[in-house]
């Protein structure tokens, strides 16, 4: 069971976790995964780059409002033994950050080593924290550091799990305490390489730890508890009338979660995939719903489309060149500039003469550019969203891509993709109208019924 930050933002939420996993284990063995407290990272990565600058005492000073915020829920759900043994760490991480704070400030190691560091306590903390709310409410519970079972390479910022020793560590560690009845209970998003250095996970770590563990012990289902319902139709503050789906393939979810849906980041739940365990995504606010179960392989609607997601921010590039025409190696080329800048590409559609592709990271745009253009002549058009539809069997139903352009005929759609996937159509618009487009698509999908 892995709860987000927004599960564990305050004192009430921390009773919402107590209560929940309370009802589970009676019925199951639970294993629960932490993110840090709501805000709590970015307060940290702030105070990691105001650190940078030289002003340490800042920078710590700008997290007293977060220390303050774990103080009050121990003082409140906790019982006088626990509170003293979390207070005592929340002391003992304090010393650890502003040392660490002061190292960033002279720089006495690689910069994106003490940020991993840093950012880590908003894990540990919350990790702590939570395993104290537990054992002061009659829960066996048992606090362990993440970066003891997690082993990962050496790129900070976004390490990869080695997963052979990530396995045997998990097993060693977590099957014992599930058969001696405790609850494990442990930080999301850290984890540490082989020299026994902080790393962390990346964006939607904290799922990735989850499913890390999960697939390590063999779970029955992992279980993501967020602020929604699920996985939704569409996005809720576009389409008002998006309801949550009972049942997605990994495939629908994977492709949803990467064109902008931003329940599950699809590398979290590799390893579940890779080992066929159920994914639940579930709303702490609201315990009693099911949810969305994500399968293997899900059964196909009758309208095929399962739901709308969208991002925007998207660039699109366009590699034209003559050379192209009967000759090979012209791909390897455009994307062997892609990979030096490590810069991924989300969509790609060619012609004989021309290539055009779509980014949404352009931090290295005029330098691909300018690489690029020793290739062919090269067209960027900013201010683009990408729309992907997603649902089963959407390649192989006559008549459901016509259906898609019929309904929003009065807007130019400049780039589409479609039948890399069985289970998405994937297009691009101008970013003004890309809320009106998803709205369209909803209405034709869901609410035409």
């Amino acid at each position: 069971m892995k709860f987000g930050g927004t599960s564990v933002e305050n004192t009430e939420a921390f009773e919402r976790v107590l209560s929940i996993v309370e009802k589970k284990s009676v019925e199951a063995r639970p294993v629960v995964v932490t993110s840090a407290m709501a805000r709590v990272t970015d307060a940290l990565i702030e105070a990691f780059e105001i650190a940078k600058k030289g002003a340490t005492d800042q920078a710590f000073k700008s997290l007293d409002v977060h220390f303050e915020r774990h103080q009050k829920v121990s003082e409140k759900l906790l019982d006088e033994s626990s509170k003293k043994r979390f207070l005592q760490e929340l002391e003992l991480a304090k010393e650890d950050i502003k040392d660490l704070l002061n190292r960033v400030s002279r720089r006495s190691l690689p910069l994106l080593m003490l940020k991993d560091a840093v950012v880590s306590y908003g894990e540990q903390l919350s990790s702590k924290l939570l395993a104290e709310v537990f054992s002061s409410a009659g829960l066996r519970s048992y606090h362990v550091d993440a970066r003891c079972l997690i082993v990962t390479d050496d790129e900070f910022g976004a390490a990869c799990p080695l997963w052979e020793e990530t396995k045997e560590l998990v097993c060693l560690e977590i099957l014992p305490l599930i058969k001696e009845g405790y609850i494990p209970v442990m930080g999301g998003f850290i984890a540490a390489n082989r020299s026994g250095e902080t790393t962390t996970l990346g964006r939607g770590g904290s799922d990735y730890s989850a499913a890390l563990i999960g697939a390590a012990i063999r779970a029955d289902e992992i279980q993501i508890w967020t602020d929604v319902s699920g996985v939704l139709t569409s996005d809720p503050r576009v389409c008002p009338k998006a309801r949550t789906l009972k049942t997605l393939s990994y495939e629908e979810a994977a492709e949803l979660a990467y064109f902008g849906a931003k329940v599950l980041h699809p590398k979290t739940i590799q390893p579940a995939v890779d080992l066929r365990i159920p994914v639940r995504v579930c709303n702490s606010l609201r315990p009693e719903e099911d949810g969305t179960l994500i399968l293997h392989s899900s059964q196909s609607t009758p309208r095929k489309v399962k739901s709308i997601a969208f991002k925007k921010g998207i660039t699109v590039l366009r590699i034209i060149s003559a050379r192209m025409l009967g000759a090979y190696g012209f791909m390897s080329a455009i994307f062997q500039i892609f990979e030096k800048y490590r810069t991924v590409v989300d969509v790609v559609a060619t012609s004989e003469v021309s290539v055009s592709l779509t980014l949404d990271n352009t931090e290295s745009l005029d330098k691909i550019v300018k690489e690029l253009e020793r290739i062919g002549k090269v067209e960027v058009e900013k201010g683009n969203a990408v729309v992907c539809v997603v649902g089963a069997g959407l390649r192989e139903t006559a008549g459901v891509a016509a259906q898609i352009f019929k309904a929003i005929s009065d807007f130019n759609i400049s780039l589409i993709s479609h039948g890399s996937s069985s289970v998405n159509l994937t297009f691009v618009v101008k970013e003004d109208v890309a809320d009106k487009v998803v709205k369209k698509l909803h209405k034709e999908f869901f609410e035409e019924e």
